[in-house]
């Protein structure tokens, strides 16, 4: 029986460790060719002599796969063209795009280096914007496609000294909402995960407080493979033939959650127009029973993944 990417070729960038490389080697083992894209660099984007790129692709070409590695940067649109390059000249067709190279430079807002806000953007959103964008092309002339983005449960809810990082995730958000619009005629479908998985470099979160040491135990938990099953659904037929596509899910070990979309909740309307008296008198007291107030990720999934 045929897999549910055979004859298709996906790119995974981040693809050499943690999620990218379980869902490179999940896509190969459902039929595709994958181009594993990986820079090596650490947790925090700095170089390192590491080829897990290589070390991936020839895992699966070892288990009778097909894959490349790539080892260009997401980070630059020329980088971006290059890794589509190597899938067009490899395989010959972008089926599938896999956004899910980022780094970490946390750090408490007040605190916050702008240098490590900009490099955080660069590779965590403007990395997928480059890929997505130099694989779009593509995608249209066959009439198909699928993207997989990795957003977060710290930008979806929100997380302490993670600025750069949420800000750029639920950016990610926006662009999957973006091609979800713009590509659906051409037949490309695009959503989110946010994964709960111990990576790297989730390694890199700060544990000098109780509670941080406690989220980072419960994350040791969570296998980074469990992700891949749901993002290679995601980029079968059988996905795109169901419109599953603008959507956003989560991941946390057997558990796959759906998350919902900003939407109104309340409506106040005044025949005079508003003044900021009036907001503070009627709007903000009839409003304030639905509000949220600011929440860490970890208080919401607050039991143990199953």
């Amino acid at each position: 029986m045929a897999g549910l990417l055979e004859g298709k070729v996906v790119i995974v960038t981040g693809g050499g460790r943690g999620v990218g490389r379980g869902i490179a080697l999940e896509a190969a083992r459902a039929g595709a060719a994958v181009v594993v894209n990986d820079l090596g660099v650490s947790p925090t984007g700095d170089a390192s002599s590491e080829t897990p790129a290589e070390e991936v692709a020839r895992e699966i070409t070892a288990a009778g796969g097909r894959a490349v590695a790539s080892t260009d940067t997401v980070a630059t649109y020329d980088g971006a063209l290059k890794i589509v390059a190597c899938a067009m000249d490899s395989f010959g067709r972008v089926d599938g795009v896999v956004n899910n190279a980022g780094i970490l430079r946390d750090a408490i807002f007040h605190k916050m280096d702008p240098d490590d806000f900009d490099l955080v953007v660069d590779v965590n959103l403007k990395g997928p914007f480059y890929v997505s964008r130099a694989a779009a092309p593509q995608m249209k002339a066959q009439g198909s496609g699928a993207f997989v983005h990795m957003t977060s449960s710290s930008a979806l809810i929100g997380n302490l000294g993670q600025a750069n990082y949420m800000a750029a995730k639920m950016g990610v958000v926006g662009l999957s909402t973006a091609i979800s619009l713009d590509m659906e005629r051409a037949g490309v479908v695009s959503n989110c995960i946010a994964p709960f998985a111990w990576t790297r470099m989730v390694g890199t979160i700060p544990t000098d407080t109780p509670e941080q040491r406690k989220r980072v135990e419960g994350l040791k938990t969570m296998v980074p493979e469990r992700i891949a099953p749901l993002a290679v659904a995601l980029m079968s037929d059988a996905a795109r033939a169901a419109k599953v596509n603008g959507q956003i899910f989560g991941v946390r070990n057997n558990e796959i959650y759906f998350f919902s979309k900003t939407r109104p909740v309340q409506i106040m309307h005044t025949a005079d127009g508003w003044t900021p008296q009036g907001v503070l008198d009627r709007a903000i007291p009839a409003f304030a029973p639905a509000f949220l107030p600011p929440t860490r990720s970890g208080q919401v999934f607050s039991w143990d993944p199953v």
